[in-house]
């Protein structure tokens, strides 16, 4: 494992604390090759005297012992062979894999950790610490407030603003100094810090000027170990002011108390703060140490946290329209939901703050391939440190993309509502009944709370979902784990793109050959699956086929390089601030039904076992030449609904190219079978798809799938029964296209057939159908006058088709 030591002040509940934490980490395990961990240590008896210097030398002795600790209890790797801790009995098998990084109190002591790594010969060396001396220093990069403002910037993107462009109002928790408060105050040249308070001081300016008030933020950044006391207070605004917070009462002048709208003008310091928590502002930026929002179901005893008990606010009474949480704890779950249940925009600390222990990550697993290399005399043990400190800017790329994706998913999954309910439901169910999850400990809805949300027409929040996301991950992860995937020769590439490019370049035997290789390419693969098509994809897939995970993540990755959906997503990524991000989202989720079609396809047509290359061989050029042809051979009305999608994406602001390939999403749901029946008959895909969707509309199954889609469903199960029997749809229409193309003489052999081809082939075909679709158009008739479909008369529609099947 690998994770956090927190130097923690809390001796009465640290273990809580770590609890806390750890429930955390259970997200950020997500991205993390092996799954983290987190682990503390309080001194028992701190020194009364000797000041500062005191304290950190006996904080730092505990460090060690905590440190040597470990090391006693953990495997070694010798070469290629695995030694166990001498004196020590193993109830378990080989593990020596263990990695320290650093948390509150110990960010600089990786270098302390990685001496001790030394002087017990352990494998890993100095990638035993991450964050050294010789390692990717995190507030240097900013990194883990640059992957929290990602989130931030989403949030904010999809309420309509552009908070690089126009001035927002905050107010924050921390200090300058601080490495997530005072990177975060510079992400953005339009912030207005309008408060922030920390241990020390309470920062308040009721009308900053952005530009000045940045520039005075960045001085007191790059001044070490500043406070708010250190701020120009000439640069603050009328009325604002910097106040110490063990004053017993602040006087407040008439902008503070109007800016905030106070009772008074004399508070005491905590009441100030739980005003400025609950201030009007666009933005709350959790920067700092400390638990300050809890549900108001909540005591403050099952907080944990009895420091802040005064200042503690509830998650109802926040009116920042959003929160971005770069520290960690500062809200409890319960908190975040009761919040996001009032309107409030905000992900979990876990997700927001990711990009630190992403990085992280990346930097023990880039250092195990490098000392690799060096010992097989790849690479001169000098020119390792420079070559880490040259990818210092890629590595940050790549983990601040899995912050974008983690968020956007997220995004996503909760557009879909009250729409995805069931499917989430189901998933936290089987997780449960497998023994992976506990609903009451994760604060998730119990089933009374679901039947509510679902009578409500509303879904699990951003907040469930991060945690819902963080399992799926998990359990999808172990899975892959367990199977042969990572063995398959086509992920490779997965494992590949985990590294940043001079190490593909140059050491690309090294990269296949890495000790965590599996577990790279599990934790890539699910991260990628479920980042791109929600929670429920996988788990929805594996039951309509009884496939395996692995089968289930070898058909998305097939579907996948079929439709070529990487350069889709990138095209409608580069839309950002482009077009409404309800829009946006609306192109992903066309995506997303597109790739759940292919898996399904491609599964129940390769029982037996996928060959992704093989598919993606077999399939990629004839879906790229229906693509291209695809307006030409749609019936007129499709092909008019198709021109009506591409109208809207482009007045929205899409570019025509990627506007007219996602509104095709829907018609190419059927593209495989298309490829399928013209392989099959040896005939042109235009000929294929002309017939193929002449008969769906000759035979009114476009119909039918829209009105199915109509369809309300009670439960998961209804749903289920509803998709099986669409899918039987496609399966009907594909039979039924391959026998009428049967049909068609040598004359459209060479070529595509004309439309009188296709007429007469039709025609004779419904000749000898007549009584069976003389039934179907008297009940698809009637149906149309009701102006409604259920699940009835869907199955007897798709009884009769079943009928036609193998008439010639």
């Amino acid at each position: 494992a690998r994770g956090g030591i927190r130097w923690s002040d809390r001796r009465e509940d640290f273990r809580t604390e770590i609890l806390g934490l750890m429930k955390a980490q259970m997200v950020k395990n997500a991205v993390i090759v092996p799954v983290g961990a987190k682990g503390g240590f309080v001194p028992k008896r701190p020194p009364v005297e000797g000041g500062r210097e005191a304290v950190l030398a006996d904080g730092i002795a505990c460090y060690k012992t905590l440190i040597r600790g470990l090391l006693d209890l953990t495997d070694n790797l010798v070469g290629q062979r695995v030694v166990p801790p001498e004196k020590v009995v193993r109830h378990d098998g080989d593990d020596s894999y263990l990695v320290v990084a650093a948390d509150k109190g110990t960010a600089s002591f990786s270098d302390i950790a990685n001496g001790i790594s030394a002087e017990y010969g352990y494998w890993l060396g100095d990638a035993f610490a991450s964050g050294g001396s010789a390692g990717y220093d995190h507030k240097a990069m900013g990194v883990t407030a640059r992957g929290a403002f990602t989130a931030v910037k989403r949030h904010f993107r999809e309420l309509g603003r552009d908070i690089l462009r126009e001035p927002f109002s905050v107010v924050g928790i921390g200090d300058m100094s601080g490495d997530v408060f005072g990177n975060g105050m510079l992400q953005s040249e339009t912030i207005r810090l309008l408060a922030a308070f920390d241990h020390r001081h309470i920062f308040i300016d009721p009308d900053p000027d952005p530009k000045t008030s940045f520039a005075e933020r960045r001085r007191l950044y790059d001044l070490p170990r500043s406070s708010w006391a250190d701020y120009d207070a000439k640069l603050i605004s009328k009325g604002g002011g910097i106040f110490e917070r063990r004053a017993k009462n602040l006087t407040l002048s008439p902008e503070i108390v109007a800016k905030f709208d106070l009772p008074r003008d004399r508070l005491s310091p905590a009441e100030l703060i739980r005003a400025l928590l609950t201030a009007s502002v666009d933005l709350l930026w959790v920067g700092g140490i400390g638990t300050y929002v809890k549900a108001s179901s909540e005591t403050q005893a099952e907080v944990g946290d009895h420091a802040n008990d005064s200042l503690r606010v509830d998650g109802g009474a926040l009116r920042a329209k959003v929160v971005g949480e770069g520290g960690n704890l500062g809200f409890t779950q319960r908190g975040r939901i009761e919040y996001a249940l009032a309107g409030g925009r905000l992900n979990t600390d876990a997700v927001d703050n990711s990009a630190g222990v992403d990085c992280s990550d990346h930097e023990v697993n880039i250092k195990i391939l490098l000392d690799a290399v060096v010992a097989e005399g790849g690479l001169a043990a000098s020119k390792r440190n420079p070559l880490l400190a040259d990818m210092t800017g890629e590595v940050a790329s790549l983990v601040l993309n899995d912050n974008e994706q983690q968020t956007q998913t997220l995004s996503l999954m909760a557009a879909q509502g009250a729409s995805a309910l069931s499917t989430h439901a189901r998933l936290m169910r089987d997780l449960e009944q497998r023994g992976r999850l506990d609903r009451a400990v994760e604060f998730l809805p119990d089933e009374a709370q679901l039947a509510a949300r679902q009578a409500a027409g509303r879904g699990l929040t951003r907040p469930e979902l991060a945690v819902l996301l963080a399992y799926a991950k998990a359990d999808l992860n172990d899975a892959l784990l367990k199977s042969d995937l990572p063995e398959d020769p086509y992920f490779a590439a997965d494992l590949a793109r985990y590294f940043p490019h001079p190490l593909r370049e140059r050491f690309a035997p090294a990269i296949s050959r890495h000790r965590l290789r599996r577990e790279i390419i599990a934790t890539s693969v699910a991260n990628s699956m479920v980042n791109r098509t929600g929670v429920g994809f996988a788990g929805d897939v594996q039951e309509e086929t009884e496939a395996s995970m692995a089968a289930v993540a070898r058909a998305y990755a097939a579907g996948r390089e079929i439709f070529a959906m990487r350069e889709v997503w990138r095209e409608i990524e580069a839309l950002d601030g482009k077009m409404p991000a309800a829009l946006q989202s609306e192109m992903m989720l066309a995506g997303i039904a597109l790739l759940r079609r292919a898996a399904l396809w491609l599964l129940r047509q390769n029982p037996g076992g996928i060959d992704i290359g093989a598919a993606i061989a077999a399939y990629g050029p004839g879906v790229e030449r229906l693509t291209r042809c695809l307006p030409q051979v749609l019936v007129p009305q499709m092909a008019a609904r198709l021109e009506e999608r591409i109208r809207a994406y482009v007045e929205h602001g899409a570019p025509s190219a990627i506007a007219a390939l996602v509104a095709r999403f829907a018609p190419l749901g059927a593209a495989l079978d298309i490829v399928a029946v013209a392989a099959t008959a040896k005939r042109p895909v235009e000929q294929a798809a002309e017939l193929y969707f002449r008969l769906g509309e000759h035979l009114s199954l476009d119909w039918l799938r829209e009105a199915a889609g109509e369809i309300a469903t009670a439960d998961y199960w209804q749903r289920l029964a509803v998709l099986a029997v669409v899918d039987d749809l496609d399966v009907q229409q594909r039979l039924l296209a391959a026998a009428v193309l049967r049909d068609i003489g040598t004359k459209g052999a060479a070529g595509a057939a004309g439309a009188a081809d296709l007429g007469e082939a039709i025609a004779a075909w419904e000749k000898r159908q007549g009584p069976v679709l003389e039934r179907l158009g008297r009940d698809i008739a009637e149906f149309t006058r009701a102006g409604s479909l259920d699940l009835a008369r869907l199955t007897l529609a798709n009884r009769h088709l079943r009928s036609l099947r193998g008439g010639r």
